[in-house]
C-alpha cells in the first residue's frame, strides 16, 4: 500500500499542476484583459509628476490634515507648493513635500508623502471642502 501512496502523491501533483496552467491561468489572464477592473473617470493618471487645481487642493488638504494630526504642541509650517504630486487617476493624488516642525525642543524640516482621494468623482463641486476627501495614508512623519 505504501508504494501506491507515492505514486498517487505524484499522480496529484501532475494533475494538479495542469488544471493550474490549462484551467486557472487563462481564466486570470481572460478577467485581467477584460474591462471588470476599469473604472471609467475624466481624472487620467499620469507617471509623470504634474501641478493642477486638484494636486494643488490635495496638497492644501494634507496639509491641513497634518496640521489637525500634530497638535498645538507642534508649530508647523508648509512650504507653497509641494516637491512633486502625481494623480493616480480615477481622482487619486499622491503629494510629495516637506515640512517644518518647531517644538520646544528642536526645529526639525520632513519630507513626508500623503495619499489622498477625492470622493465625490467627476463631480468636483465639492473639492474644498475637505469632508469630500479621504486620507489613504502619511508616511515620513512619526508623529502621525
Amino acid at each position: 500500500m505504501k508504494k501506491y501512496s507515492l505514486l498517487f502523491l505524484i499522480i496529484s501533483l501532475v494533475i494538479l499542476v495542469l488544471i493550474t496552467q490549462k484551467v486557472v491561468l487563462p481564466l486570470v489572464y481572460y478577467v485581467a484583459k477584460s474591462d471588470a477592473f476599469l473604472i471609467d473617470s475624466k481624472d487620467q493618471g499620469s507617471q509623470l509628476p504634474l501641478s493642477n487645481s486638484m494636486t494643488d487642493l490635495a496638497f492644501m488638504h494634507c496639509n491641513n490634515y497634518i496640521k489637525s494630526e500634530l497638535g498645538t504642541d507642534v508649530s508647523v509650517t508648509f512650504p507653497e507648493k509641494p516637491l512633486n504630486s502625481w494623480s493616480l487617476g480615477n481622482y487619486e493624488y499622491v503629494v510629495n513635500a516637506e515640512l517644518n516642525l518647531t517644538s520646544p525642543s528642536n526645529t526639525t524640516t520632513k519630507k513626508y508623502a500623503c495619499r489622498i482621494a477625492y470622493d465625490n468623482g467627476d463631480n468636483l463641486e465639492g473639492a474644498l471642502d475637505f469632508a469630500n476627501w479621504s486620507i489613504e495614508g502619511i508616511d515620513g512623519i512619526d508623529e502621525i
